[in-house]
């Protein structure tokens, strides 16, 4: 998308099934499994490069030994700073130790990292300070080997007020009000729950203190610890987590919110953010990649015995568009198709605002991740274009002649690389005005391909605030003097905000909300904006599940068309001499291109979860008073 938005984080995890000589002698190197959660962490770096962090636990280790390692990094590029640090740590070692190269023991006792459980997590900050002690995995330790506890995860509660309050009620003192720290604790409360009420049963039996050690670890029971854990949880959430003597599991919310993916065979158990991070990583087919099911974690035990349990019951099923329409890498063989559907159901709107006019209408695309959902809006194009050839061959019967029908079968689709963003520029002058003219020069454009007669169709993933088309992609494209810009956006309108993982938090920085209130102004409704605001704070106090979204009611007396030429004059610059049009896909056909992901409350207002509401209505609170503050 044209506009910078912060989004999503990614999660990898690796459980190798087989001991590490195993993977020596097969793959050359006991270092096969950290090899592997580079690929996984690299594959998925677009998901997230605030920071990222990486940790291992070995199994059955000797009292005394390390078996668990973390490397966080919030560096410039911080999957490479980890890596080459564990890295430099094995040269350094077999540096000094050479006779310990093949010791496939020796490297497991004195490397970190070298073991069979891997957590990786490549991190975007939806809010607070992009402090390393922000990064994932979280780490809570314990001598006791059964109550270290890793987590890691692809989330954002709605409630963590809530969930804070639990905690204190609990007896506990949470050294911060963060979602991860309260989901983490709340899980490490009731694994130290059930750890002590096994070593109860353990004593009870007669055995040792040393003997009750594997008896609590073969009755640990994850999922139980997960359903007491999760009870009052209300967000979006993928969630991994690593036990210090070797169980793990991933964990998704009931709505399927978060994406999760995993596959098994009988070296590894592998889960990621994206299915085709797997494909490419383990050379695994399609198929066999499987999809964790919403409200279930993948449960795998010391043992190697793998397990899919129903932790909450799912509800209807809302999983992120935006997953389809951008977030996700396209290289997943459905989202490629849905995207290239996306692009081809737009193209009704567009011939109507050409007028059918193909001869004298160029086709391109910005920034480079819509090029997908270009492919299928010029697909259609040429369909429509094929019409057009073959209605004026018959129109002409008995009179076509070689040189007519020559001409009618030279009109090609005329499709061009239009902008080319040429550099990220960094602002280093922070008056608004020469700041401004920096942020104009961000994209390169083509010269000498478009006539003044021309319209130009530009294709857009998505607009949110719309800053970059107004004070650059819409100057920059108007230099070229065409008739018309049309540009397009393969998603539909943002309305309200995310608050599952999305940086979208503030109601005033969304452009279709400001065009909402454009138009009520100047309807004379603006009193209907007042009156949403007394609505929403009657609600404060309500619970979750009683809150209605009332910000629906802003968009009400206005067709989505009406919205969408409000937005287009609220962006076209003032100087701007082409005719500008911008047309959204509909809600409909969004989910006729990506009928498995039908979550859509940043264009429809229906949350998944009842904390959505509270949210939204939070937000337009903090709209109306001014208030700078985030609505979660």
């Amino acid at each position: 998308m044209s506009d910078a938005i912060k989004h999503e984080c990614g999660i990898a995890l690796i459980r190798l099934l087989k001991p590490l000589e195993y993977y020596h002698e097969k793959y050359g190197t006991a270092f096969y499994g950290i090899n592997k959660m580079y690929l996984m962490m690299e594959k998925q770096h677009n998901r997230g490069q605030d920071g990222a962090g990486f940790a291992s636990i070995k199994l059955d280790v000797d009292p005394g030994d390390r078996y668990i390692s973390r490397k966080r990094s919030n560096a410039a590029q911080p999957i490479q700073e980890i890596f080459t640090h564990i890295n430099s740590q094995i040269n350094e070692y077999l540096t000094e130790h050479p006779e310990y190269k093949n010791d496939v023991a020796a490297q497991k006792k004195h490397l970190p990292f070298i073991g069979e459980l891997y957590l990786g997590h490549v991190r975007y900050g939806t809010f607070g300070k992009n402090s390393v002690e922000n990064v994932h995995p979280f780490l809570r330790q314990n001598n006791w080997m059964h109550r270290n506890l890793i987590i890691a995860g692809n989330f954002n509660m709605t409630n963590t007020t809530e969930l804070f309050e639990n905690l204190i009620q609990l007896g506990m003192h949470p050294k911060e009000k963060a979602d991860t720290v309260t989901v983490m604790e709340k899980i490490g409360h009731f694994l130290d729950d059930a750890v002590s009420k096994h070593y109860k049963k353990a004593k009870a039996k007669g055995l040792s203190k040393i003997e009750a050690s594997p008896y609590i670890i073969k009755k640990l029971n994850i999922a139980k610890i997960l359903k007491k854990s999760s009870r009052q949880w209300d967000g979006g959430y993928a969630m991994a987590g690593l036990l210090g003597h070797g169980d793990s599991f991933v964990f998704r919310d009931p709505a399927g919110i978060r994406p999760t993916y995993f596959y098994q065979d009988d070296e590894v158990v592998v889960v990621a953010s994206e299915r085709p991070v797997i494909q490419t990583v383990f050379n695994a087919p399609f198929e066999e990649v499987k999809e964790l099911d919403p409200g279930c974690a993948l449960i795998i035990k010391k043992s190697g015995e793998v397990t899919m349990e129903q932790i909450i019951a799912p509800v209807e099923r809302k999983s992120c568009s935006f997953e389809r329409i951008y977030f996700s890498r396209g290289s997943d063989a459905e989202i490629y198709q849905e995207r290239k559907e996306l692009g081809r159901l737009l193209m009704p709107k567009v011939l109507e605002a050409i007028q059918y006019d193909t001869r004298n209408t160029v086709f391109s695309y910005i920034p480079n991740t819509a090029e997908t959902s270009f492919y299928g809006l010029v697909e259609a194009a040429q369909d429509e274009l094929n019409k057009q050839k073959n209605k004026a061959i018959l129109d002409l019967k008995d009179s076509l002649t070689e040189e007519l029908l020559q001409k009618i079968q030279s009109h090609k689709l005329r499709t061009e690389k239009i902008a080319i963003k040429d550099v990220k520029l960094r602002t280093f002058i922070t008056e608004d005005s020469s700041r401004d003219d920096l942020v104009g020069h961000v994209y390169d454009i083509t010269y000498g391909v478009i006539k003044p007669e021309d319209n130009l169709v530009i294709i857009d993933d998505s607009i949110v605030r719309g800053t970059t088309l107004k004070k650059s992609i819409l100057k920059i494209l108007d230099r070229l003097h065409p008739k018309q810009i049309v540009v397009v956006s393969s998603a539909p309108q943002i309305r309200y905000p995310d608050c599952y993982g999305i940086d979208m938090a503030r109601l005033e920085g969304l452009v279709a909300f400001q065009a909402g209130l454009s138009l009520l102004k100047k309807s004379g409704k603006q009193a209907l904006i007042e009156e949403v605001y007394h609505k929403c704070k009657q609600q404060e106090k309500f619970l979750d599940k009683e809150v209605i979204n009332h910000v629906k009611e802003i968009y009400i007396p206005f067709t989505d068309e009406e919205l969408s030429d409000e937005i287009a004059e609220l962006l076209k610059p003032e100087d701007t001499k082409a005719k500008v049009k911008i047309i959204f896909q509909s809600v409909d056909n969004l989910h006729i291109a990506c009928p498995k992901n039908l979550g859509d409350w940043y264009f429809t207002g229906n949350y998944p979860t009842p904390g959505g509401n509270r949210v939204v209505n939070k937000a337009y609170i903090n709209f109306f008073e001014g208030n700078p503050d985030r609505a979660y």
